[in-house]
């Protein structure tokens, strides 16, 4: 009898915390997916009202903004990384380096992070949210790669984050290098049919005019 009164008794006392958590992890659920239906929303809104051209556009203006995207990440990820690193040194856990990197991090890394952080919020393990990142966001998915090992095995990753760091730092300069040399081939065109035309309008023009005047 005592103990089936403890379990009603435990029954009401555990009731109200559960709904509320669950209420929540609605709540949570909600407004990421209002956040997400309403940013879809508003970038195929301008392209809606052109029917099929307004499609193409749409995709083409999208697949603009996803390399636009692409190339930030990129030169984010070493200050990511850092942070990260940082992080983890001072004996943070993979969720709280997250939150660091959120916090005083780059923004476009940090829209990635909030979707790891808003995915556990309603419900998802981190580990499993890290894998939904890494499917998303190429550039990143060595950093989620490094902290799902370190959550679910709890292998050491400042080391690894470090060593991440200088390869993404060489990484920028090997293309940084590359725009540099592609840089003279994309002045020849401004030179050619440009600048030289200018030059000549400007001084042959002048002199074959005044030469004319003198016939």
């Amino acid at each position: 009898m005592a103990t089936l009164f403890g379990v009603v008794w435990g029954v009401l006392i555990c009731s109200p915390i559960a709904l509320r958590a669950h209420r929540r992890v609605a709540g949570a659920r909600a407004s990421i997916l209002a956040s997400e239906v309403g940013h879809m929303r508003r970038s195929a809104k301008p392209w809606k009202s052109l029917g099929p051209i307004g499609a193409v556009l749409g995709r083409l203006s999208r697949a603009r903004s996803e390399r636009r995207v692409l190339r930030i990440q990129i030169r984010e990820l070493p200050l990511v990384l850092d942070l990260l690193a940082l992080a983890v040194n001072a004996g943070c856990t993979p969720y709280r380096s997250l939150e660091i990197a959120i916090q005083w991090g780059p923004e476009q890394c940090a829209v990635a992070f909030r979707r790891v952080l808003g995915a556990t919020a309603i419900g998802a393990r981190l580990s499993d949210a890290l894998g939904y990142m890494k499917d998303d966001a190429l550039v990143l998915a060595p950093v989620a790669e490094v902290l799902i090992a370190s959550e679910q095995l709890g292998t050491p990753a400042a080391q690894t984050l470090a060593r991440l760091a200088d390869e993404a730092r060489a990484d920028l300069r090997r293309r940084a290098e590359a725009r540099a040399r592609v840089l003279p081939v994309k002045l020849l065109f401004p030179l050619v049919f440009l600048v030289l035309p200018a030059f000549g309008l400007l001084t042959v023009v002048p002199a074959l005019i005044s030469a004319l005047d003198h016939l």
